[in-house]
């Protein structure tokens, strides 16, 4: 017979009261909040908030807030899942929110006022400091000391599914200091300053956006399913399982199926030889981008060739090569060797020819340019194109360069795409717009369309399907959804041409036909070089000006001037606008820039433009018998229509011609 030694008994006796206590903490297991829930957080005021969780299964849980210091109580089902509605009063505090099923969880600081949610792609997602570095960027860090302004962070998550809870930065809501602003969304941030500084209400902020997306991925599986073009694409997420090594296997292969394929690299010589036969070969002036230079709807590689000469003086010493902005990807060759290669479409190019390389003479630069959707080619502003001496001495390259396509995409399989990655229907939706849908809101504001824009008649019926969709999946059917217009970009085109961004920004101006929304058009303040332009504070403010006079009953002009309709006069055409306060004028105080008219041939003619009261009328010495104008209507459009409050137009056009991204998918 064993006989247990002292030892052994207390060891024993040592583990059941261990057992004993871990068992007993199984069973008052404390209340689990999702991530929306912490210190520092707002309430939206003047509603029934939900506050919302897990327990043990039956339990009771009570929560008490000071505002009133009643208790609410619900009882956890059978997966120990609770909510409890909690009234809410006028914006104030702070205030202490406590929820217990027996054992205290205490919310503090918590202050009751306007909660939005912010959202989008980069120009939403740009911070402060970090990659942002707006305008002024260190002083208004310095100077962000808004203790009523609350910012909560969202981490970049994607899913296949809906997901109850959402990944947050910083342990939840944080005060708005300079510590947590620098990484957070600058235009959230300067639309929530204007709003408390003029109505003095707390203001919380959701940030969610995710640079680089697309608005389906934003969007519910429910509501892409009632569009055709979406169909398929939800139903592959819906049916799909997470494999990032085998989509890498598919990228790495079509990738070399793309080079395969690519005529440029095939047979001897490949096109980098600067003895090569060029009787085939097309002419392009550059910068450009091809679309509008004679391919449009274009999709794959194309090659460029220029010829240079080198002086005497420039032999011996590196030289730089400025090839601006290339969409999508480069590399670049000089006399037959590589000497620099970029990914990105809103990335510089500036490359160094090694002065071992650098003799006086004649010698080729080529440049292979890969653009895998929308609008493509060497596209910068003029007088970027350049080689630059050792001594500063400039050599323009802007003007004819030869050019070949090397690969149509439309020749090869579609791109494969991660499955994994942001950019696929509903998989945003799912990880960081559900899990917040019980926690009501004011309203929200978005910007986004850049990733869209090669498919911008596609948008005019998905963006407002979004809205839609929010909007009922939050059960809030009408909360104010304001957005920002897309920015002017790229190079200045010298005619009136179609333009992709263009059609974008009508889809977006189309969507302000649904209730309670608002837009602030920001044509004015854009970067011909810079996708994310740094002006981000006039660009909040304009998004604040929306809702200050829409939600807050501020008396102040929000909107530049909306055309609402024309007339054709003779060999003129008049245009009529609302939201005119002060006057319709030019913002330099010169004559009216931007507008274009065009008669039935559809072929737009840059125009004459003079304000007569609420209306202006626009005509052309080539157009006899006037159809249509179209105002801005370009991708970096030069144009100067503003109201009094110098608020600027919206880009429109007064046609239904198609636009040249009908049918894109």
């Amino acid at each position: 017979m064993n006989i247990l030694k002292p030892k052994s008994v207390k060891f024993i006796k040592g583990s059941f009261i261990l057992a004993s206590i871990f068992l007993s903490s199984l069973v008052q297991a404390k209340v689990t909040l999702p991530s929306v829930f912490s210190d520092n957080m707002v309430f939206q005021q003047k509603t029934n908030v939900a506050i919302w969780g897990n327990t043990d299964a039956g339990k009771i849980v009570k929560v008490n807030a000071t505002w009133n210091n009643k208790t609410y109580t619900a009882k956890a089902d059978s997966d120990g899942k609770f909510k409890v509605l909690l009234p809410t009063p006028s914006y104030g505090g702070p205030y202490n929110v406590s929820i217990s099923d027996g054992d205290v969880t205490k919310l503090s600081n918590v202050l009751i006022g306007d909660v939005w949610v912010c959202s989008g792609q980069s120009n939403m997602e740009m911070p402060l400091a970090g990659w942002g570095k707006i305008n002024n960027y260190e002083q208004e860090i310095k100077e962000a000391n808004y203790p009523k302004i609350r910012l909560l962070q969202a981490v970049h998550v994607t899913s296949n599914s809906l997901l109850d809870d959402a990944k947050v930065d910083n342990g939840g809501w944080q005060e708005c200091s300079p510590q947590y602003v620098a990484g957070f969304s600058s235009v959230a941030y300067f639309f929530a300053r204007e709003i408390n500084k003029k109505t003095g209400i707390p203001i919380g902020l959701i940030h969610t956006s995710w640079g680089g997306t697309i608005a389906e991925a934003w969007t519910s599986a429910t509501t892409l399913k009632t569009i055709p073009d979406f169909v398929e694409a939800v139903n592959v997420i819906e049916n799909a399982k997470t494999d990032g090594s085998g989509f890498k296997k598919k990228l790495s292969a079509w990738n070399e199926l793309v080079i395969a394929k690519d005529a440029g690299v095939q047979g001897t010589p490949p096109w980098i030889a600067s003895n090569l036969d060029l009787s085939s070969w097309k002419s392009m002036a550059l910068p450009s981008l091809w679309e509008q230079a004679g391919m449009p709807g274009f999709d794959g590689v194309v090659w460029f060739r220029k010829n240079i000469t080198i002086p005497q003086s420039w032999a011996g010493k590196d030289i730089k090569l400025n090839l601006g902005t290339i969409d999508d990807n480069d590399v670049t060759y000089f006399d037959g060797e590589k000497i620099g290669q970029t990914e990105g479409f809103n990335v510089p190019r500036s490359y160094t020819i090694p002065a071992n390389k650098v003799k006086a003479g004649t010698f080729t630069l080529v440049v292979r340019v890969f653009d895998g959707a929308g609008e493509g080619g060497i596209y910068g502003n003029k007088n970027v194109l350049s080689l630059v001496s050792a001594g500063g001495e400039h050599l323009s390259l802007d003007g004819e360069w030869q050019y070949k396509v090397g690969l149509n995409l439309k020749d090869v399989p579609p791109m494969p795409v991660p499955n994994d990655g942001p950019n696929r229907t509903t998989v945003l939706y799912n990880a960081m717009i559900n899990p917040y849908l019980q926690f009501p809101i004011k309203g929200a504001i978005w910007y986004q369309g850049e990733s869209n824009a090669g498919r911008a008649h596609q948008y005019r019926k998905l963006f407002p399907a979004m809205i839609n969709d929010w909007r009922k999946s939050w059960k809030q059917p009408d909360f104010p959804f304001y957005f920002v217009q897309l920015a002017n970009f790229m190079k200045v085109d010298n005619d009136p041409v179609s333009s992709e961004w263009a059609e974008l920004r009508d889809a977006q101006r189309e969507t302000l036909s649904l209730p309670n929304t608002g837009m602030a058009v920001s044509i004015d303040i854009g970067d011909a070089l810079d996708i994310h332009p740094k002006n981000k504070q006039d660009v909040g403010k304009r998004l604040a000006f929306i809702a200050l006079a829409k939600n807050y009953g501020i008396k102040i002009p929000y909107t530049g001037p909306i055309y609402q309709s024309q007339k054709i006069a003779g060999n003129a055409i008049e245009l009529t606008f609302k939201a005119t306060e002060g006057g319709l004028k030019a913002s330099d105080g010169g004559e009216l820039k931007g507008f274009a008219i065009a008669g039935s041939d559809q072929k737009f003619h840059w125009a004459k433009a003079v304000v007569k009261g609420n209306q202006i009328t626009v005509s052309s010495s080539e157009v006899a018998n006037p159809v249509s104008v179209r105002y801005a209507w370009a991708n970096n459009p030069i144009c100067n229509f503003v109201n009094g409050a110098g608020l600027p137009a919206s880009p429109f056009k007064t046609d239904n011609w198609p636009d040249i991204t009908l049918g894109r998918k």
